[in-house]
């Protein structure tokens, strides 16, 4: 049976959970419920904080789990991400007194605040820099202001957190983080599957299926403006010389398309949502 590791709380929690249902597994109903036993996927799932997800899949005593890419980095862990999940991203900078940092190599000898003292200290080590690492659960930003360090590293969103607390961004990305399926050994029976019925969810998220009626004549035309994933599938209309015509076609680009092969001469036009693939 799979031992599958899922955020308990947090950012990626209820998006984690939304995406194993999509997947066709039984999650948990009561948000206070650790583990869930789902034997007609012969899977269990475990409820854990995202910080430890990645230690107890790195030491095998869960076979895989869901969590960020920065709290794998930063544990340690002998887990390996295995895919990147499409949500969850977040973006990791240094920030500090506006003039003070001009680079990388002005945080030599400074003391520096953050939650994520492993990932931090393995970027600076990498370029040769030392600073005095102030690890904090929280509230980062706060600790120039208290006195606590001279500058921090944290999740950057749109900045305006770090510029409230009068702080001003410097230096490289740290780390661009999202969600991520780790394990430390990807032949355990049942990652496979997995991995499929995930791959399937993000494809149904980012797909969308698209029907339309054209001219024979205009076909390759209308097969240049989308593709598919392989190729369309066409089938001739009755009586007419025109022909039937199924593709995929990535969501964002839904209305580009449809009024490109508007414009061409296509015409019954529908759209409609997958609600599970695999390709």
């Amino acid at each position: 049976m799979l031992r599958i590791a899922v955020p308990n709380k947090g950012s990626l929690s209820d998006t984690a959970s939304e995406m194993l249902r999509e997947a066709g597994y039984t999650g948990r109903r009561d948000p206070k419920t650790l583990h869930v036993l789902d034997e007609r996927n012969d899977v269990e799932f475990f409820y854990l904080r995202p910080r430890d997800i990645a230690t107890y899949v790195g030491s095998g005593a869960l076979d895989v789990g869901i969590t960020g890419r920065d709290l794998l980095l930063d544990s340690g862990s002998a887990a390996r991400e295995i895919r990147a999940l499409g949500f969850g991203d977040s973006t990791f900078r240094f920030a500090g007194p506006p003039g003070r940092f001009d680079g990388l190599g002005a945080l030599a000898g400074v003391r520096l605040a953050t939650s994520y003292p492993g990932l931090v200290g393995a970027f600076l080590a990498e370029r040769g820099v030392e600073a005095q690492l102030v690890r904090l659960d929280g509230a980062v930003e706060s600790a120039v202001r208290l006195g606590v360090a001279d500058a921090v590293a944290d999740v950057v969103s749109t900045g305006s957190t770090l510029r409230a607390a009068g702080l001003q961004i410097f230096g490289p990305v740290i780390l661009e983080s999202t969600a991520v399926l780790i394990a430390a050994n990807e032949s355990i029976a049942g990652i496979d599957v997995l991995q499929r019925r995930l791959q399937g969810v993000l494809v149904a998220r980012g797909y969308v299926m698209l029907d339309y009626d054209i001219p024979t004549e205009l076909l390759e035309a209308a097969t240049a403006i989308a593709g598919g994933i392989e190729s369309p599938t066409v089938s001739p209309l009755h009586g007419r010389d025109w022909s039937a015509v199924r593709v995929m076609i990535p969501r964002a680009d839904t209305n580009l398309i449809m009024d490109a092969l508007y414009d061409l001469g296509a015409r019954a036009i529908l759209v409609s949502s997958i609600h599970a693939a695999r390709l």
